[in-house]
């Protein structure tokens, strides 16, 4: 019997769109079943907690029975992971910090187990979590992402710059466009002294341009460095182009390794107007520009930004790293649970809060 495949006949009219529609009809289906499933599973991890919890407060029972409950489930459902003495304490600490159960309708119960760890691990305020859960959601953050997230603080510095959006766009899109730059931006990964200048700076971050993206945040698209514009004959160049995927447009930065001046606002108005004559699609969005400075006097960068006709947002940059310590906690790490999960419940664990 032959192994090659039989001779298909060509696709009739109209098959290639249907083929099409066919394959992502199926890939929805996929991920609304992966999602069900997350959500059963959450839903199964945050009920275990709440017992746990209750049994605790209403019969005294120690943190010894979660050593004891660990080990019966287990035996009960030897191919099914996740019910080690750490990942038990962890649903505890679960349904302690949402007490209510229709947290699970939201966007923390749409999250994976390995994302509801890092906002428990890193995050002790709950507005701050839920922000960071719907943010991971709406961005689709991996585990890693949302965990870089939190500890450069990516929501508290969001929509922090100066600017004059509120006056020189239309809303939603001075909003929008608010919220999409920051105030500072950590450029820590560029591993650069803080004396470093701006054309260092500028190298470093195209060499880093991944990294770069991830902190401009979601949207953001890289065009191109010293991006040349040729205005009567004369050369001028932007330090670095982006294209804004949500607000359709063009934004330019330019790079100050100094205090903020503003006569800086200048050169870089001459620039957006220049990209809005010369590049701009005239369906695209006014050109966005932002000013990155070592540091700023905000009175001063709110008076130069008054009169100035263009959006223009002014932010301080950061080289070196200067986070806060590291949330502490007593429950296991989350590399613990991961070899857990992968089948080694061979660790120990201190006791939970």
């Amino acid at each position: 019997m032959s192994d090659r495949p039989a001779r298909l006949t060509p696709p009739p009219e109209g098959y290639a769109d249907w083929l099409i529609d066919l394959k992502t009809r199926i890939h929805t289906a996929q991920q609304r079943a992966t999602l069900a499933v997350n959500r059963e599973l959450v839903a199964l991890y945050w009920h275990i907690g709440r017992d746990i919890l209750g049994r605790q407060a209403a019969q005294g029972w120690g943190a010894k029975v979660i050593e004891r409950l660990a080990l019966d489930l287990r035996s009960a459902f030897p191919d099914m992971k996740g019910f080690s003495r750490a990942n038990l304490m962890y649903m505890r600490a679960f349904a302690e910090a949402w007490p209510d159960e229709a947290i699970i309708q939201q966007a923390v119960g749409q999250l994976p187990w390995g994302h509801n760890l890092v906002l428990l691990t890193k995050l002790k305020n709950e507005k701050q979590r839920l922000a960071y859960a719907e943010n991971a959601i709406a961005n689709g953050w991996s585990r890693n992402v949302l965990n870089i997230h939190i500890e450069t603080h990516l929501l508290e510095r969001s929509g922090k710059a100066v600017t004059n959006f509120e006056t020189r766009l239309p809303k939603p899109q001075s909003d929008l466009a608010r919220e999409s730059l920051k105030d500072p931006y950590r450029l820590d990964f560029l591993g650069l002294a803080r004396e470093a200048g701006e054309r260092e700076i500028e190298n470093a971050l195209v060499r880093h341009v991944t990294d770069f993206l991830l902190e401009l945040g979601a949207g953001f698209a890289f065009v191109g460095r010293q991006v040349l514009l040729d205005v009567g004959g004369d050369e001028f160049f932007i330090d670095l182009l982006f294209y804004h995927l949500k607000l359709r447009c063009y934004v330019a930065i330019e790079l100050k390794a100094g205090k903020f001046k503003p006569e800086h606002l200048g050169q870089l108005g001459f620039y957006l107007t220049a990209v809005d004559a010369q590049i701009k699609h005239p369906q695209d969005a006014p050109t966005i520009g932002l000013l990155l400075c070592k540091s700023k006097n905000k009175v001063v960068a709110e008076y130069a930004l008054r009169d100035k006709t263009q959006p223009i947002g002014v932010a301080e940059y950061q080289l070196v790293e200067s986070l806060p310590l590291e949330l502490q906690t007593n429950l296991p790490s989350i590399e613990q649970i991961e070899r857990e999960l992968a089948g080694d419940d061979t660790t120990t664990h201190g006791d939970p809060q």
